[in-house]
């Protein structure tokens, strides 16, 4: 029993540290300039209000992260643990490996269900932070519309 406990709470631990690594956004990942002639003073303020516009409309998308995680880790040690002690006669020696092994697995898959969340909320903040300064009169990327460039042919 001893030895089920501590292997708990190492795969918790476990557990814990992978979903310690979703994070929100701290900052746009494109390139904005100022409009020519603009004081860079100016761009600076308008590039911190954006910020906040942008963190503003995002706000929810990490916490989701981590219970997507956090769900999906509790759901797969629920069904080791059953899994478990169906193939183990029920001794709780092998339920606590059905249930370690499920949430190994269940944090592995949660990881990545968290990943994408935060890739998703990376790309509203860009959007966000995008559109803000645009209506500021910043020069933002583009991309040609299609048909417009060079033909090769």
């Amino acid at each position: 029993m001893k030895r089920f406990i501590s292997f708990t709470v190492l795969i918790a631990s476990t557990f814990a540290s992978l979903t310690a690594c979703v994070s929100a956004p701290t900052g746009p990942t494109i390139a904005i300039m100022p409009r020519e002639g603009k004081p860079f003073e100016v761009f600076q303020q308008e590039d911190q209000q954006c910020r906040g516009f942008a963190a503003n409309s995002i706000k929810d998308s990490g916490n989701a992260a981590l219970k997507d995680a956090a769900t999906s880790a509790a759901v797969a040690a629920a069904l080791g643990a059953a899994a478990g002690a169906v193939i183990g006669g029920g001794s709780s020696a092998n339920v606590g490996t059905g249930a370690g092994i499920g949430l190994l697995g269940g944090a592995g898959i949660g990881a990545m269900n968290a990943s994408g969340k935060e890739n998703q909320a990376q790309t509203q903040y860009n959007i966000a932070y995008q559109q803000c300064m645009y209506s500021k009169g910043n020069q933002v990327p583009s991309y040609p519309a299609r048909g417009t460039g060079p033909s090769y042919r």
